[in-house]
């Protein structure tokens, strides 16, 4: 039986896996064979046992999956996930989505139903067809003044983000927002020109996602919830040189600017305030061209003045950087094998 007079510690995971719906058939089962996966020299077999050893090494009450399996009329997130988590033993064991993507990456969260109880609770009216300004449900289109010279655009999510109600088992009450904002990344561009262009209008696109988050973080603050922002941002400050043609990064319009309500994430905080190239990291992409690794800080974290007052401990399980990784060999090749992503974990006392 829990005691209600000690603190209730709970611990969350943010967590990237690279084309993870490629290691289940369409019944939801995992392909553990030799066949390859989607990531590069690794067979399924290899890339489901290396997920197994992250999964059981994070112990998480609760993990935001970016990229998880799909739904569509064939296949079903939650019961691809539902398996995972049985094959492997997991606590985290039940797995809940909110709205559907149109790729084959969703936003899904695994959890222990005996720490937590988690539903999907989306904020927001649904905007007309010809969208609505200001913070619509998620699904919906927003129509937002971008430039400021009175033309609004329509945006539309890439992959929805999550809204969650979570009850602790001592009955604390999180709201949580899953997040997997558009990739910059110039896919298609044939020449310079074609780069120059897409890459803008991708950065456009992931800071529009970021200004219509942020209104929906505007009002949860305003009502008083303890409120956890986590997943894959595909955005960091001074990631790329078009940030300068906008100002600031979407990480930072989410953070909070001006006399807004702040979230807060230790490791964005460092990246903002860094004035040399000591900055974490939380993935790591093989570049053709160069023949070599990059990394960069696309994974966070971010949480409620209330919550952050009580001091948690964020972790990037960085199997290069981190002393606890490092000292469990079969651990940090595990985090090479299942993605190009590795987790960031809050541990929270309530």
């Amino acid at each position: 039986m829990t005691d209600p007079l000690r603190p209730e510690h709970i611990r969350l995971a943010s967590y990237n896996v690279e084309w993870f719906n490629a290691l289940f058939d369409d019944r939801g089962r995992l392909l553990e064979d030799r066949e390859f996966s989607a990531r590069y020299g690794i067979t399924r077999g290899q890339q489901l046992a290396a997920l197994g050893i992250v999964f059981t090494a994070l112990d998480a009450d609760g993990v935001m999956i970016i990229e998880a399996p799909d739904t569509n009329s064939r296949r079903s997130t939650v019961t691809a996930l539902e398996s995972f988590a049985a094959k492997y033993g997991l606590r985290a064991r039940r797995a809940v989505i909110g709205y559907v993507s149109d790729t084959e990456q969703e936003i899904a969260f695994l959890y222990d139903p005996d720490k937590l109880v988690a539903r999907h609770d989306p904020q927001g009216v649904p905007a007309p067809s010809h969208g609505a300004p200001g913070a619509p449900r998620f699904d919906s289109q927003l129509r937002l003044d971008f430039n400021g010279d009175g033309v609004e655009d329509l945006v539309r999510f890439s992959k929805p983000p999550l809204e969650l109600a979570v009850t602790t088992a001592q009955g604390h009450a999180l709201r949580l927002i899953g997040v997997h904002a558009k990739s910059k990344a110039p896919h298609g561009a044939g020449d310079d020109a074609a780069f120059k262009r897409i890459s803008i209008e991708n950065r456009r696109k992931q800071l529009a996602e970021c200004l219509w988050l942020r209104a929906r973080i505007d009002r949860q603050l305003e009502a008083g919830d303890s409120l956890i922002v986590m997943g894959d941002f595909n955005d960091g400050p001074g990631l790329d040189e078009y940030e300068k043609l906008f100002g600031h990064s979407g990480v930072e319009v989410v953070l909070g600017q001006g006399g807004q309500k702040r979230l807060h994430d230790p490791h964005a905080e460092m990246a903002l305030t860094q004035t040399n190239a000591l900055a974490p990291s939380s993935a790591r992409f093989w570049l053709q061209p160069q023949q070599r690794f990059f990394e960069a800080l696309l994974d966070f974290i971010m949480v409620s003045g209330d919550l952050a007052a009580r001091k948690p401990l964020w972790r990037i399980w960085h199997p290069f950087n981190d002393p606890g990784v490092l000292a469990v060999p079969e651990l940090a090749d595990a985090l090479l094998s299942a993605s190009d992503h590795f987790p960031v974990t809050l541990d929270l006392a309530l």
